[in-house]
């Protein structure tokens, strides 16, 4: 038998089996006993008298005394005697709405029109006149109420199951007419809960459905479903979904509820349904969708027991388990209650939709065997169901409640995110930022996040069977953190002096002194986060195997800020999980640091560094690496000795379970790798050996974290044994030998510094009990001539890194018990400290440009005899550690000419040199050619443009972003998504209220025909100004990723706000032209469900295809089209940023497989900058549910590395538009819920805004001829592969990684250019090329040409006279190439006389001469 209005109808969707047809002779014998016989009617007669003798309804009017045979019929059974049609149903509510009591309204309207109303129930809300027509009201509920918590009960679901829209009338009644009365129960209830109830949620459907009909029927129109057919209970989003549930045009009772879910916080709520008796819990389904069986647990399953529980307790049928449902006579429950999926497997239901989408745990009620039982059974059925309906309401009360504010202001935060430790799953809080939590009795820590404030913990909550702990959360806003940017030059630091304390001064000492498990170090860091909001920042560099926070503790004057010239300092304790004391070590010095800060001379000394400990702790401290309970190889190495150790189990003191992990161990390897079973200090790439093992996400979160900041001094602690190790930790051999590294005699003098404050360790033979060979002098050892370790952690930070880390064992026991951790504390207390202190010495400074004094990044510094430079930081600062002596120290960077410098280290403190480089004598010739760089003059260049770059440089600096956005409007409210009609009506009001910087076009239209928008806001929209950059942002390629449309709408309005009113904001806006393009995919993004994560429905166009394949030069799409034909191809932009869902990561061209990447460097630095400004892109480890392996590092990928694929837009911008595009992947989840798009835009807007920063960086120029006519259409070719156009007025701009670049610029009749430009990290490099008149003919001098061809046509001319004077001779001469010698005159008369008369031998009788001879032989004789 299928459910109870649970299951599917056979022949729909889902459906597992037909109902078995019955025997004729079954049907008739049901018949029969349906017909209202005598007996019948007695018993139904007897069990309404008897309910109603034990539980009078005091709505109710008095029944007769002596009701009459053959039993009560509709007129004479007083309320219960019928069921209420829609007109009787809005009057029977709008009565319950009395005055300072109730509200009618409705949620909206089903297909055939019938209202959805709601009936809400709290003290104190403004009622209704009784005579208002029901039909009227309209959508408000009233004003929320803060401090009572929301329930609401949702009957009538299914049309057919019609005992919930009955009995929810009766309790509306119940609840109205008790407070009337005083009854103190229920007056209690109303002043502290507000209750709405929805009666019916398929008003339609119950006008089809026909009473008496108790099991189900395969006719969609006996009620079940809407008027389209569909089952509301199947047509909500579900998060383990296989299909795509109805369009909620379809479905306008669904659409109605998830809206008033959405734009409530609704605590608790019941689902009312008819079929069987039993208390159903989530998850109603499963990802494997098996028909029955599976039990699918949620994060709060006690919880919704508890709440199914104190349903059926109280339901003198439910209660027993065994319902006894004619349909199903076998079928039982224990304790009356059900796990959905066990029970039956029902995807897209609404309870599943309540808890993952929302605030509110929703259970489902089956109130009866019959589905629309006859109205004789509506009395017993209320009395069955009154004290449940009432009990269940008032659980709305348990667990935790309070409020959540702000510490300055007090008011009420909104949205805030309530989460419990070791429960995965939030609530938020409401409007008033209240919050009700629900929980079964325990212990809880928990804690309140808010967008802008720091997060809060409250720890051992104790929640007691009853009423609700209270629990207050006063967040501090982030704003307190902000400290003025310094503005005096970089070698001065002003210090304000600390008070003057007495010479007995003792600091006071860290009191917490137990092992701290995960949780409790959570709790631990939040706390002190807290406490010292102004000299702490904790924050994480990525994820575990088992996605545990990288918790770094970072302890500074200004946290957050790298000031340029302090030195950055981390600790990292706990890398291998069983060797504790470096964990608990960090921990106490955090204590210590932060209570001593500003009344102890020593410590207040040490702001003036960074400190970042991971305990694994990174002063950066870094907390200990949060490892679980891995289970480790079979054999696995003590770093203490080269024994291998056998382990069959495994623990780590991350865990909350102490009992697994060895106390007191020693020598075990119990918990020492992570749970991939991996040891992290074997995971590192080696400069000798090829490390095989996959990179863990935690070396590649380390590997990340050491290339972002400038560290100079490390130490990594360790257990099991008492000594400092110092690299090289392996040689190439690999066998147990001393391997020096270039700088060993500053290691040994950083082992010293350690080891001489700790007595015990000095000594050198401290753990002779268990290794009584062992002895280290002065208490440190070479790590290689110790014990070969290839792959360690402490040998790739000095390879790669400017960071000089040693490893330092801190115990002979791996795992010692908590009383022995005040010892340790105390023999390593001054040693921590000494070590930190050693981060001033050697040589400190800037490498500066001597053209512009700003500084140079990535400088090297070198040292004479010491084969290990180091690198300028992002201000020129840099640090070298160095031991007391005279060095040879040399400043060189690329296109500079190096500087070398003779110092002398002294033992203390740390000596500032500065260098000044010039730019080398290559730059120098390139720049008196005729392209030359533009060296501003203050009193000719434009004051504004010298303001804009000087706001462009504070941009860029440390922390700039930071300050802009702080400084400028609040946080934007984004709390849902917008559909096509909204995103268009968002638009237009955005051009509305701000037509000065807006402009709203059309690009074309999707092949469903909405209107494909564009943005632009500047100073003078839609006008061109081709010498400012342009920039464009595109997102919703793909319509099942929406989040990227909701930030750049957050972004336009975010910049249209504070236009006029942020000074940053507004010059950004007057120089640069912004087109933002928010959904390129619009048919995609209607068909797109929220919260589908990874569905791909809605990824295509209508047409089915995927827009990101078809940016080609035959594009088919119309969509394509337009953006190619509208964008692309103007070829006018200088950067396009694209955004995606899916993941969380960066990839620059190209999509498609190529050999090289033309300008790789400049593509790669624009995705990197995107990431590092985003607070965890940059760690490259997503940790997408269904990519949990996944690690990018820096969060920035080639994209044909990642998904490579042809056809894609970013292509095809970078090859045919000339413009570098980036995608951005803004979250793991495709279509996340609406409630996480705060947090999103919060951790996006940063890095949005460095867009709009960075597109005024590059090169701009300007070409022109020797007359100051501009050149348009001019070629600059970059690096001899990149090549752009110049604009109207013979502008370009073109985006280049910082460093030098070659130019080439090329233009028809002008003589081609050749140079080379400087690009800073923080400004625009401007040229201006000036072309000459190309004066070279077929690449010859003009003046050579001319004369070779004057020449040459001399020549040509006085030959051909030659031949015309040789050609005029020879034209006398006969045809027959003969002539006879004429000697005498008589001869020429007897010739005559013969050819008269025409004798030819007279002629031939004479001597003849061939003429071909010679010339010479040729005579003309001369008549004498």
């Amino acid at each position: 038998m299928w459910s109870r209005g649970r299951r599917p109808l056979p022949g729909q969707p889902g459906a597992s089996r037909p109902p078995l047809p019955l025997p004729l002779p079954l049907l008739l014998l049901l018949l029969l006993l349906l017909l209202p016989c005598p007996a019948r009617l007695a018993h139904i007669k007897k069990a309404g008298a008897t309910a109603a003798a034990t539980a009078p309804a005091p709505w109710a009017p008095a029944e007769p005394a002596a009701p009459q045979e053959p039993g009560p019929g509709p007129e004479s059974a007083g309320p219960f005697g019928r069921y209420y049609h829609e007109a009787e149903l809005g009057a029977e509510l709008a009565a319950a709405a009395r005055p300072g009591l109730g509200r009618l309204y409705s949620l909206g309207r089903s297909l055939e029109g019938r209202p959805l109303w709601v009936l809400r129930l709290t003290a104190g809300l403004g009622g209704q006149a009784p005579e208002q027509d029901p039909a009227a009201v309209g959508p408000d509920p009233g004003p929320r109420i803060p401090g009572r918590p929301q329930v609401k009960l949702v009957g009538n679901m299914h049309g057919d199951e019609t005992v919930s829209r009955q009995v929810l009338v009766y309790l509306a009644r119940e609840l109205a007419a008790g407070y009337a009365r005083g009854d103190p129960r229920l007056v209690r209830l109303l002043n502290t809960t507000d209750v709405h109830l929805l009666p019916s949620l398929n008003p339609d459907g119950f006008e089809r459905a026909q009473e008496g009909r108790c099991d189900p029927t395969p006719d969609a129109r006996a009620g079940r479903y809407n008027s389209r057919g569909h089952d509301l209970n199947r047509s909500f989003p579900d998060q383990f979904g296989t299909g795509q549930p109805p369009a909620l045009d379809e479905v306008p009772e669904v659409r109605a509820v998830i809206d008033w879910i959405r734009s409530n916080n609704f605590v608790l709520s019941g689902n009312l349904h008819g079929g069987s008796v039993v208390a159903s819990y989530p998850f109603d389904d499963s990802p494997q969708h098996k028909t029955s069986g599976i039990y699918s647990r949620t994060d709060d399953d006690e919880v919704f027991k508890y709440l199914a529980k104190s349903y059926a307790s109280k339901h003198p049928i439910m209660k027993t388990g065994d319902p006894r449902c004619p349909s199903d006579e076998d079928e039982t429950f224990k304790d009356g209650i059900t796990n959905g999926a066990h029970w039956y497997d029902v995807e897209g239901g609404m309870q599943d939709y309540n808890y993952m989408w929302s605030s509110c745990f929703e259970i489902t009620l089956e109130l009866s065997c019959c589905k629309y039982p006859p109205a004789s059974q509506l009395r017993q059925e209320w009395e069955n169901n009154r004290e449940s309906l009432i009990t269940f309401i008032e659980k709305v009360h348990i667990g935790v409640r309070g409020f959540v504010k702000d510490s300055t202001s007090g008011s009420g935060l909104e949205n805030a995110t309530i989460s419990v430790a070791g429960i995965n799953h939030n609530i938020t809080s409401g409007k008033g930022g209240d919050f009700y939590r629900l929980l079964v009795a325990g212990t809880y820590n928990i804690t309140a996040v808010c967008v802008g404030y720091m997060p809060m913990t409250v720890s051992n909550v104790v929640v007691q069977e009853g009423l609700a702990t209270e629990v207050n959360f006063l967040l501090r806003p982030t704003v307190i953190l902000l400290v003025e940017p310094q503005t005096a030059p970089p070698s001065v630091t002003p210090v304000t002096e600390a008070p003057e304390t007495p010479a007995s001064h003792q600091p006071i000492q860290p009191q917490d002194f137990h092992h701290h498990h995960f949780p409790d170090m959570e709790i631990f860091l939040r706390r002190f986060a807290n406490e010292y909001p102004n000299i702490t920042r904790l924050y994480s560099l990525g994820k575990s195997v088992e996605s545990r926070e990288l918790y770094v503790m970072e302890i500074s004057d200004n946290p957050g800020v790298h000031e340029p010239g302090e030195p950055e300092f981390k600790y990292i304790g706990n890398m291998h999980g069983n060797e504790v004391v470096g964990r608990e070590l960090l921990l106490n010095l955090i204590e210590f640091l932060c209570k001593n800060f500003g009344t102890d001379p020593e410590v207040t000394e040490l702001k003036n560094s960074f400190y970042k400990f991971i305990s694994c702790f990174y002063i950066h401290f870094t907390f200990s690496f949060p490892f679980p309970c891995p289970h480790p190889r079979a054999i696995s190495y003590n770093r203490a000795s080269p024994v291998c150790f056998n382990s069959a189990m495994s623990c780590s003191p991350s865990q909350s379970q102490p009992q697994l992990c060895p106390l007191g161990d020693s020598t075990g390897v119990v918990g020492r790798n992570n749970s991939n079973n991996f040891d992290l200090n074997r995971n590192f790439p080696d400069q000798f050996f090829q490390i095989t093992d996959p990179v863990q996400p935690e070396t590649t979160a380390v590997m990340s974290w050491l290339k972002t900041y400038p560290f100079v001094l490390s130490a990594n602690l360790h257990g099991g044994s008492l000594v400092v190790n110092y690299p090289y930790d392996d040689d190439e051999q690999g066998v147990n030998a001393y391997s020096k590294c270039p700088d060993d005699a500053v290691f040994q003098h950083l082992a010293l510094s350690y080891s001489k404050e700790n007595s015990e360790m000095y000594q050198g033979s401290s753990c002779k009990d268990m290794y009584p060979d062992e002895h280290f002098s002065h208490g440190i050892t070479n790590g290689a001539n110790w014990y070969s370790v290839p792959g360690g952690m402490q040998d790739w930070n000095y390879l790669n890194t400017n960071c000089f880390e040693v490893t330092i064992e801190l115990s002979c026991i791996k795992y010692p018990y908590e009383k022995d951790l005040p010892r340790y504390w105390e023999q390593n207390r001054r040693s921590l400290i000494q070590f930190m202190k050693q981060v001033h010495r050697g040589v400190r400074g800037f490498v500066l440009d001597a053209t512009d004094g700003r500084g140079i990044l990535n400088a090297t510094i070198s040292v004479a005899d010491i084969n290990h430079p180091v690198t300028s930081y992002k201000s020129g600062d840099y640090w070298r550690l160095l031991v007391p002596g005279t060095y040879k120290i040399t400043a060189s960077a690329r296109g500079y000419n190096p500087v070398t410098k003779n110092v002398t280290v002294k033992d203390e403190g740390a000596v500032q040199v500065n260098f000044t480089l010039a730019r080398s004598s290559s730059d120098s010739r390139n720049k008196s050619n005729k392209m030359k760089e533009m060296v501003a003059d203050s009193g000719s260049s434009d004051p504004t443009t010298k303001e804009f770059e000087t706001l462009i440089k504070d941009l860029s600096a440390e922390n700039g972003l930071q300050h802009l956005m702080l400084s400028s409007s609040p946080n934007l409210a984004l709390y849902r998504y917008h559909s096509y009609k909204d995103l268009s009506e968002f638009l237009r009001g955005l051009v509305m209220n701000y037509p000065r910087i807006t402009n709203l076009t059309n690009l074309g239209q999707s092949a469903e025909f909405r209107q494909i928008w564009s943005l632009e806001i500047s100073n003078k929209p839609n006008m061109s100004e081709p010498e400012e950059p342009k920039i464009r942002f595109v997102a919703g390629i793909h319509g099942n990723a929406p989040v990227g449309t909701e930030l750049l709408l957050a972004l336009a309005e975010f910049l249209c706000l504070n236009y006029k009113r942020n000074p940053a904001v507004t010059k950004l806006i007057d120089r640069t032209r912004i087109v933002i393009v928010p959904s390129l995919n619009p048919d995609g993004r209607e068909r797109a469900q929220e919260k589908a994560c990874t569905s791909p429905t809605g990824r295509t166009n209508a047409r089915g295809k995927d827009l990101d394949t078809d940016f080609t030069s035959n594009a088919s799409q119309p969509e394509t089209r337009a953006i190619i034909e509208n964008l692309i191809q103007k070829q006018d932009f200088s950067l396009s940023v694209a955004l995606d869902g899916g993941s969380v990561l960066v990839t620059y061209p190209y999509d498609k497989p190529v050999q090289t990447v033309e300008n790789k460097e400049t593509l790669r630095h624009l995705a990197s900058l995107y990431a590092n400004n985003h607070p965890s892109m940059h760690m490259g480890q997503p940790s997408c549910p269904n990519k949990s392996d996944e690690n990018i590092p820096g969060g920035v990928i080639r994209g044909a590395e990642w998904h490579g694929h042809m056809g894609s837009m970013k292509d095809y911008s970078v090859t045919y538009g000339h413009c570098p595009e980036i995608t951005v992947y803004t979250s793991c989840c495709y279509f996340p819920s609406a409630g996480q798009l705060p947090t999103l835009w919060a951790e996006n807007k940063k890095s949005l805004l460095s867009m709009l920063v960075e597109v005024h960086k590059g090169v701009h120029g300007i070409v022109q001829d020797k007359s100051g006519k501009p050149v348009s259409k001019a070629v600059i070719v970059l690096n001899e592969g990149i090549k752009v156009h110049t604009k109207e007025g013979g502008y370009f701009h073109v985006l280049l990684a910082p460093g030098f670049h070659n130019i080439n610029a090329i233009a028809d009749g002008y003589q081609q250019q050749h140079s080379q430009v400087f690009v800073h990290h923080d400004a625009a490099s401007s040229v201006v090329i000036v072309f000459d008149t190309d004066n070279r003919i077929f690449g010859l001098p003009r003046e050579l040409v001319v004369t070779v061809a004057g020449a040459t046509m001399s020549a040509l001319v006085l030959t051909a006279c030659i031949i015309w004077c040789v050609c005029s001779i020879k034209s006398n001469r006969h045809k027959d190439g003969f002539h006879r010698l004429r000697q005498h005159h008589d001869d020429y008369e007897d010739e005559i006389r013969l050819m008269s008369t025409g004798s030819k031998k007279s002629l031939l009788s004479h001597e003849f001469q061939d003429e071909t001879d010679t010339e010479e032989e040729t005579l003309y004789s001369s008549k004498h």
